[in-house]
This record gives structure tokens, sequence and C-alpha cells, in this order.
């Protein structure tokens, strides 16, 4: 049952060693560029940044499309962590009907709705009778600029 094109490669982050990038002193600003910016604040490990549960938390490389419109693409790559309680309106990896697939949870009083950010795939509504779990909470998207 294909409740949607997406499909999601998971992996674990190495948590081992730390990589890190030097961080500037200042934000990046939109508009020209000051001399002043060129102070650097010290040193930032992006895996400290992203990961809060490391033993829970996984990377998923996502493909296909049905959350364009929020800007999540193919080829991003999604901190997930399944320390995270589902919330109403996060954006999660749920597990239905054997298949992992990247959704926003909407959680009402009588009912679950799994909605995609594509309007050429349907809104899903959970019944009792459907294999479902949300996995993992999305905490992070990167992306390749």
């Amino acid at each position: 049952m294909n409740h949607s094109d997406d499909k999601l490669s998971i992996f674990q982050p190495e948590h081992s060693s730390s990589v890190e990038i030097p961080l500037a002193q200042s934000g990046v600003h939109a508009g020209f560029p000051s001399p002043a910016d060129d102070f650097l604040e010290g040193s930032l490990d992006l895996n400290s940044l992203v990961v809060r549960h490391p033993e829970a938390t996984f990377f998923a490389r996502v493909e296909g499309d049905s959350m364009k419109d929020e800007g999540i693409a193919e080829g991003d790559l999604l901190v997930v962590d399944k320390a995270v309680e589902p919330y109403d309106g996060c954006l999660a990896v749920a597990y239905l009907e054997g298949e992992f697939t990247l959704k926003r949870v909407r959680i009402e009083p009588e009912r679950i709705l799994l909605v995609p950010a594509n309007p050429k795939y349907p809104t899903i509504e959970i019944d009792p009778d459907t294999e479902f779990a949300v996995w993992g909470v999305v905490s992070y998207i990167i992306k390749k600029a």
C-alpha cells in the first residue's frame, strides 16, 4: 500500500567524534557585508547543535515530493528524534502499513491525520485498523544550497 511516493533512507549519526566549524561572531546579513564581520566567535559542532538525544536520533534522506510545498525536497536530510513525543502539528516520520512516510501530524480529539504538503497527495486518516506509529519527530531539515 503506497500512501505517497516518499521513501526515506534512515541511518544513525556518528556520535563518537566531533567536527568543530568556525562560527561568525555576528549573524549573516542579507544586505551589504560589514568589514567588522570578519571576526570569529568560536566554533560550533553540528552534532551537538542538532542532536539532543544521541541514542534516539537518526538522519533520514528524503526521496519524493509529498512535502514540497513546505520547502522539503528530494535529497534533503532530516534529523529525526525518536525521544520527542509527537504533538499536533509536528513534522514526523510515520510508519504506515509497512512503509515510512514524512507528513505533518494533526491530532484531533477523535482522529489522527497525516497531512502532505503537495495537493497531488491526499490527507491520510488513521483508523483503528491501520498499522501506524509516529516513528520520530523531525527536529531539523538540512538542505543543500
